[in-house]
């Protein structure tokens, strides 16, 4: 069997430290699987790991879009099953990183290909965005599909009225279409599952901590550069956390230090959020604490040797 190590968890718990050291140790390459960080000229809100900090491991799916492309999840699950395979066959492990539960599910449990488009009834829906907001969208998939509710952020147009399209064709939610779907991963690949995990008040501090860092490393000047290059105010990654709260502070909505605190505050409802939908996938083994401490690593890697995952893993964990 090839190993594939998955290293996931809720925003700012240390994964991709916890990644660049199993695969310094164990001659792993990184694969991202965070749904922002596969946009180009995004950097900063995305927290992708500069050069300079991973060490000389490749890192593998970031910077793959144009960010008025539409990247889905069924299309990392292909790109992540041919980079998997590759590094296979070069005797490389492969080690996935990220806290985009979805995108795992799809490349370990594959996703339901659904109905087709409906125009008439995606008009309909649209028309109620456009009149009522797209928040009004977002309650209606909470209702009928809470786990899309949790993983789709409130103004996601598009995939709000996709979840809705499926449930309104078929009478199911689209998360309850997974159990008839099949993982592109080669049958033989085993997967090793790690999440990581901290208590709130830790997370909280750390994501306020990353919020102040994020802004002096020059996130309002990154997203002006991004407008100023011909990037749409509508693109995707705009709407997501940090740069939509970013870009209304800069049309005027909120000052610098209001936006800061709710950029912060936004941070901690989506980790409950990632928290929630890690704790229902299956084979997990969690731990307790950051991915950036060496006794954490040391566990994770005492753990997945144990599981004969890791070549030495034992020897190298103990050392």
């Amino acid at each position: 069997m090839n190993p594939l190590i998955a290293i996931l968890g809720p925003t700012a718990t240390g994964k991709s430290a916890l990644g660049i050291a199993i695969a310094e140790r164990f001659n792993g390459e990184i694969i991202n699987c965070d749904s922002t960080a596969v946009y180009r000229g995004f950097d900063i809100g995305t927290d992708k790991v500069p050069f300079v900090e991973r060490r000389g491991i490749p890192h593998h799916l970031i910077d793959i879009a144009d960010p008025t492309d539409e990247y889905t999840a069924a299309q990392f699950a292909r790109d992540a099953a041919a980079v998997i395979a590759g590094l296979h066959a070069k005797g490389k492990l492969p080690i996935l990183v990220g806290g985009t539960g979805f995108y795992y599910r799809a490349l370990t449990r594959g996703l339901f290909p659904g109905p087709g488009k409906d125009a008439e009834l995606r008009e309909r829906l649209e028309a109620i965005a456009r009149k009522k907001g797209v928040e009004t969208l977002h309650r209606m998939v909470k209702r009928v599909d809470p786990e899309s509710g949790a993983r789709i952020q409130q103004r996601d147009l598009k995939r709000l009225v996709r979840a809705l399209e499926v449930y309104l064709q078929t009478g199911r939610p689209l998360t309850a279409h997974f159990e008839h779907t099949v993982s592109p991963l080669g049958k033989d690949v085993q997967v090793g599952a790690v999440a990581l995990r901290m208590p709130a008040p830790w997370l909280a501090d750390r994501l306020a901590a990353r919020v102040d860092q994020q802004f002096e490393a020059g996130l309002l000047d990154e997203i002006r550069a991004l407008l100023a290059s011909g990037v749409p105010p509508g693109a995707r990654p705009f709407g997501g956390l940090v740069y939509r709260q970013a870009m209304e502070h800069l049309r005027g909505v909120r000052d610098e230090a209001s936006t800061r605190a709710l950029i912060a505050q936004e941070n901690r409802k989506y980790a409950r959020r990632q928290l929630i939908w890690f704790r229902k996938e299956p084979n997990l083994v969690w731990f307790d604490g950051p991915g950036t401490n060496a006794e954490v690593q040391d566990s994770v890697i005492r753990e997945l040797a144990a599981r004969d995952l890791l070549k030495d893993g034992r020897h190298v964990a103990d050392t």
